[in-house]
């Protein structure tokens, strides 16, 4: 058979070839939806995720026609489009084919807070008693209110302790919307002299002189790291403009919420903390990356961006706010950086660090939101407001998350060099009941340490000889009705939820420590071998920091795993 006259051969001759380009097909509808949800928005790269969270929003999913549009509106290939989609928790992409999620959905918390306050009964529950085809029930990680354990989210409004009958009486009243707190604006925070220390900054300040009287004070980096807050701003500083300031609100450790409390009673408090950084480093821009699972607190900050720039406390824009989508990993800040610029939140090897090569390739200042909270304190109080507080040999104040089996779980300020006996007694001693067995220090990412450990001060640089860490100071007190083993097992089946991928030793790795870990008895050699592969291997802190549950529930709780 000559070439011509075989079937498939792709043809010039009129009617002979391929009438369109392989791959899905544009939609015409889909795009003019697209297009009139984007109008007047800006189609740069990094703001792919904003635009997803727009289409996820109105129609409650992303169809394939919508993604094929939305990649053909930003001149984008279909698999960027498609990969940033399915990489976070909170799009639901839908394939030609296939239903659509229901209109409603309830997203159960079952961090460990809620699992102890009986998340996974509830999840049954509403499974049960809810029809599939118009609400959809998923559990979800934690939702940062571990202090009103167990927490739901119906659509964009959460439910305190909730409860079946709390559920289906706002299923009724149809309220899905997030209930604003009730916080400090503008005009109160000014009355009180707000704004006037970055004014006078602004206008002969000196900003060695500040970042001297930061590094006084003693401030650490409080999103876990504990990196001395004043020497990143002369790494930054030092480095050719521009240079950006991102903001880490991405307050997803299990059992954190420090974060949301002082953003939902002094937002401004922050706002101005971050402002005072983005002065002493020259910021051309600043990043507020938020996660989605605070909808409240993306509302008001808004709102009160925009008082800001009405004010001429800042030019319009110079505050960039953007919306996680349901990716712990996007609290590792390189992770973080990728999720600004509308990708996957996959973290950076380093070197090199993000001080030099950040924000589009930029010098960038990364800080935690409790952090830049004390930025302002200092800079209005001065440096004494911290160092000169002083418990066990510690200086300083911290904000404990504190949760579990205690009385009146919350956020607590309290010197650094607090024990665990001094959280539980500001948390009203024991819940009802129960009796003190162990504790998690600083998030899943910490382990766990029994009670007779209940005389370590609660600081960096002190947990270590314990082989654990402070972290974000995500505290969860267990009982004697609990069961390590089994907080041990929640832990890393959330690390397994939550790998990125990228690295073997902690993809991998996560997935066979649970199955190890749900066996009768746990084979302590093989998992110890496990641990050792993924502390050494994996690329970031997730992975490194999984295998700390079970070293610890292996050394403290032996009996419940033989």
């Amino acid at each position: 058979m000559a070439l011509d006259q075989r079937k498939g051969v792709w043809k010039t001759a009129p009617g002979k070839g391929r009438g369109t380009p392989k791959g899905r097909q544009l939609d015409d509808t889909a795009l003019a939806e697209v297009r009139a949800l984007l109008e007047g928005r800006p189609l740069s790269r990094d703001m792919l995720i904003e635009h997803l969270h727009l289409i996820q929003d109105t129609y409650g999913h992303l169809s394939a026609a919508h993604l094929r549009a939305l990649a053909e509106e930003m001149r984008l290939s279909m698999a960027e489009v498609y990969e940033v989609a399915t990489f976070y928790a909170h799009f639901d992409v839908v394939k030609e084919g296939e239903r659509p999620p229901p209109a409603l959905t309830i997203r159960v918390c079952d961090s460990l807070s809620c699992e102890l306050a009986g998340s996974q009964q509830l999840q049954a529950a509403l499974e049960q008693g809810l029809d599939p085809a118009e609400v959809r029930v998923l559990r979800a990680p934690c939702m940062g209110r571990c202090d009103s354990a167990p927490v739901l989210e119906l659509g964009h409004h959460h439910i305190l302790n909730a409860t079946e009958a709390k559920t289906h009486a706002a299923i009724a009243a149809g309220h899905t919307h997030p209930d604003m707190p009730d916080y400090q604006g503008l005009a109160a925070y000014e009355a009180e002299g707000g704004y006037q220390t970055l004014a006078a900054l602004r206008a002969d300040g000196n900003w060695e002189e500040v970042q001297d009287r930061v590094l006084s004070s003693g401030l650490r980096g409080l999103g876990g790291a504990g990196f001395p807050s004043g020497k990143k701003w002369g790494f930054v500083r030092a480095a050719d403009g521009p240079r950006y300031l991102a903001v880490n609100g991405d307050e997803g450790e299990p059992g954190t919420f420090k974060d949301r409390v002082h953003l939902e009673r002094e937002p401004h408090v922050f706002l101005e903390g971050m402002l005072i950084a983005a002065w002493a480093v020259e910021a051309e821009r600043v990043f507020i990356y938020m996660r989605d699972e605070y909808p409240a607190i993306i509302a008001l900050l808004r709102r009160e961006i925009s008082a800001l720039e009405v004010a001429g406390h800042v030019s319009a824009g110079y505050i960039d706010l953007r919306r996680g989508a349901g990716a712990y990993i996007c609290g590792e800040e390189s992770a973080m950086i990728e999720s600004i610029e509308g990708k996957r939140g996959i973290p950076r090897h380093r070197p090199p660090y993000v001080a030099q090569v950040g924000v589009f390739g930029r010098p960038t200042l990364v800080h935690n939101v409790e952090t830049l909270y004390w930025v302002c304190k200092v800079c209005r109080e001065g440096p004494e407001i911290l160092s000169s507080v002083e418990k066990n040999g510690r200086r300083g104040l911290r904000s404990f998350s504190v949760s579990g089996r205690v009385r009146s779980p919350g956020m607590y300020q309290l010197p650094a060099g607090s024990t665990i006996t001094d959280l539980i007694a500001a948390a009203g001693g024991m819940a009802a009941g129960h009796s003190f067995k162990a504790y998690q220090p600083g998030g899943p990412s910490s382990g766990l340490l029994p009670a007779s450990k209940a005389d370590i001060p609660l600081d960096f640089d002190v947990l270590q000889e314990e082989d654990t860490f402070i972290g974000s100071a995500a505290v969860v007190v267990l009982s004697d009705q609990d069961s390590a083993r089994d907080a041990a097992l929640n832990m890393l089946r959330f690390f397994e939820d939550e790998s990125c991928g990228q690295c073997t030793p902690c993809r991998v790795g996560c997935e066979k420590a649970v199955k190890l870990m749900s066996a009768p008895s746990w084979d302590q050699p093989l998992l110890e071998e496990l641990c050792t592969a993924m502390a050494d291997a994996s690329i970031c802190g997730l992975g490194q920091a999984a295998p700390n549950p079970i070293r610890l529930t292996m050394r403290h709780f032996p009996e419940e795993i033989e």
